[in-house]
């Protein structure tokens, strides 16, 4: 598997690359969607999915976080065929979390600050249209929330190049195997998790430190 031969970077002392906290603080979403009584659900791809899964799960407010694939279709959600690139899958994350204690622009604001949007179909070492950065929207609100939060951090020019996050409809979430989920928790040894998972929680403490949970 790609990421086992990847593991041989952590020992090299290698962090993850230049991204989004590197361009410096982002500014918050102007914009956002109104506080609801209820729980609700964001779908968002930026990369490995261990990864992003580890980044949401620390946040308050965030009660569940799951990896999975969206962009494509039931019938080959399945891990190997989206790592090889035979799918319109990404790798994906859906996170469930309370509105009255963390808001869709703040999952926003934290996604666009822990990981590289101007790359194209690429986060890091993993490379494909299976790691895009993508807002997955599942209404017409999250759509223009995420609309303007794009449009608002290329006006302010945080980022030398244009940002290549796509939003797509939510037509569906596939959850991926048991293996892939909590994958950093339970493997925090892994040479992968080591070299690109755990800098990026780090730089999430740092810019985020009221956002973690205890």
């Amino acid at each position: 598997m790609k990421r086992s031969i990847l593991a041989t970077v952590a020992a090299l002392g290698i962090s993850c690359s230049a991204n989004a906290s590197d361009a410096g603080p982002l500014p918050a979403p102007k914009a956002d969607l109104p506080t609801q009584s209820e729980q609700q659900q964001a779908v968002f791809a930026a990369g490995c999915f261990w990864c992003v899964e580890a980044v949401f799960e620390a946040l308050k407010g965030v009660e569940k976080v799951e990896s999975g694939y969206a962009g494509g279709s039931k019938a080959n959600a399945d891990y190997k065929k989206v790592a090889a690139g035979a799918t319109k899958h990404a790798e994906a994350v859906r996170v469930t979390y309370d509105p009255e204690k963390i808001s869709y622009g703040k999952l926003l604001h934290v996604l666009f600050s822990t990981h590289d949007p101007t790359q194209k179909n690429r986060q890091g070492p993993d490379v494909g249209p299976q790691y895009r950065s993508a807002v997955f929207y599942a209404n017409p609100a999250e759509k223009e929330i995420a609309r303007a939060y794009i449009d608002q951090l290329e006006e302010a020019g945080v980022f030398d190049e244009d940002i290549a996050t796509t939003l797509e409809p939510l037509e569906a979430f596939y959850p991926a195997e048991d293996y892939h989920q909590d994958f950093v928790k339970k493997h925090p040894d892994h040479g992968y998790v080591r070299a690109w998972a755990l800098p990026k929680l780090k730089k999430l403490k740092k810019r985020f430190p009221d956002a973690l949970k205890d």
